[in-house]
């Protein structure tokens, strides 16, 4: 039986920005952008998203449709003499696994606040008691298992219905859906009163903290993020890759991806600012603003429940399509390596992940003794440090090594994958930049990563 592909491009491109759109677009991304200076920091983003996340990404889509496998098999297809690469292919699979022990868990968090703000929890009550109810559902281990379960269900359930009737047919809808959610909650928050502070907050550019910080400081953090926005490093975009045909070239559907990303991320901003500069409120980092704050403000809002339901949908389906596109890549390590059905697979990981993801969710109520980074820490910092300063950039760093270097597939033939078909050419120019500049961008990401975690 031949490999699944996509009926179409547009669901392969809504799929694969499906995936790189997550949680991090919606509540880290206008928190760092209001620290950093507004318009200063998304425009130095906007570049290293260019020079950083396009030329991995578009790597990741060449291995997987050249080797037409996810990416436990992928390097071993394509330079079957050299087993390292093959391991390397086991290590990237890991941070699959690893994502996914957290991400189900916050996923879960997302729905259950719909239907909390279906069920009027939040009416009449003051900021205080909403942080109340964020920390009694964490420490209620029953309910975090519940959701987390609910969403390991409807995630792996959506992908048993197979790549086209199921992934793509669902992520299609959900993605369309977000994208028609998010403005309509853009042309709420800018309307509200006081939304032009909020406005000039984001978007004009803030000198002053060029003083404050340091520019360095924030090239670092627009760096980190324009890289940590796409999920690069861990074969999750890969997959995606191997089911599309030759006739597009590959460059101009990273692009693609990259302006929907940039779009969630950008129109977030929209949203969070003026909301929070309308109700007298500080944009502040984390689970906080998405899950205290902004409750807080649909309470004062003129029919707030019917903003908060429509908020809290549009936050579960970019938790959901990032979690069903890594569970497709889950499935198909099932497939490629042992040759499993779909719906076995499919079962196999089902429990799999289920057992996987328990830490997590009892991390913070009968397992919250166990702080594994120091005092206050819980299992899932654990979890997210290790994909994210680990799995993440040392897997983009195998790509780049992979498809540049002549010790793994070398740049010609990289170059003859991803320039197949119409469209925009991946230039060649770019040979020394990458095999030279970006692998040392990459581990001092790497380092930095380390660095501000342990030391700052």
């Amino acid at each position: 039986m031949g490999r699944e592909k996509f009926s179409s491009r547009l669901g392969f491109i809504l799929i694969s920005a499906g995936c790189a759109i997550g949680l991090g677009n919606v509540w880290r991304f206008p928190y760092i952008v209001g620290q950093y200076g507004g318009a200063l920091f998304v425009f130095i983003y906007l570049i290293f998203l260019v020079i950083l996340g396009a030329p991995i990404m578009t790597m990741e889509f060449a291995v997987g449709r050249a080797s037409q496998k996810s990416c436990v098999k992928a390097f071993g297809k394509l330079l079957p003499q050299k087993k390292i690469w093959e391991k390397i292919g086991y290590f990237q699979a890991a941070g699959n696994y690893v994502l996914m022990m957290f991400y189900t868990t916050v996923g879960g968090w997302m729905i259950s606040y719909f239907f909390k703000m279906i069920s009027g929890d939040f009416q009449g009550i003051t900021p205080t008691q909403v942080a109340d109810i964020f920390s009694q559902s964490l420490q209620d281990p029953f309910l975090q298992i519940f959701w987390m379960i609910i969403v390991v269900l409807l995630a792996f359930g959506i992908c048993s219905l197979g790549l086209q009737n199921g992934v793509e047919k669902i992520t299609k809808i959900m993605m369309s859906s977000l994208f028609i959610i998010i403005i309509i909650l853009v042309v709420r928050a800018i309307t509200l009163p006081h939304a032009m502070e909020g406005l000039s907050f984001y978007l004009v550019p803030h000198f002053e903290v060029i003083e404050k910080y340091g520019l360095l400081e924030i090239i670092f953090a627009a760096m980190g993020q324009a890289f940590f926005t796409l999920s690069l490093g861990i074969g999750a975009i890969a997959i995606f890759g191997s089911y599309i045909n030759k006739d597009r070239r590959l460059f101009g559907e990273t692009v693609s991806v990259c302006v929907l990303d940039t779009f969630v991320a950008i129109m977030s901003g929209l949203i969070v600012f003026p909301a929070c500069f309308a109700f007298g409120v500080n944009p502040e980092s984390g689970p906080g603003l998405v899950f205290i704050t902004l409750p807080s403000i649909f309470n004062e809002m003129w029919l707030g429940q019917f903003w908060g339901c429509l908020f809290f949908i549009f936050m579960s389906f970019a938790a959901l399509s990032t979690i069903i596109a890594v569970f497709e890549n889950i499935i198909s390590f099932g497939m490629d390596l042992f040759h499993w059905s779909r719906k076995k697979s499919v079962m196999i990981h089902l429990i799999l992940i289920l057992v996987l993801s328990l830490p997590c969710a009892l991390g913070f109520n009968v397992l919250n003794f166990i702080q594994p980074l120091g005092v206050g820490t819980t299992i899932q910092d654990l979890e997210d440090f290790l994909v994210t300063y680990n799995f993440l950039p040392l897997g983009s760093l195998a790509y780049l090594i992979f498809c540049t270097s002549r010790y793994g597939w070398g740049f010609k033939n990289f170059l003859g994958e991803v320039n197949t078909g119409k469209g925009i050419s991946f230039p060649k120019w770019t040979y020394c930049y990458l095999k030279y500049i970006l692998p040392l961008i990459i581990i001092f990401i790497f380092v930095q990563g380390y660095w501000s975690f342990f030391f700052s």
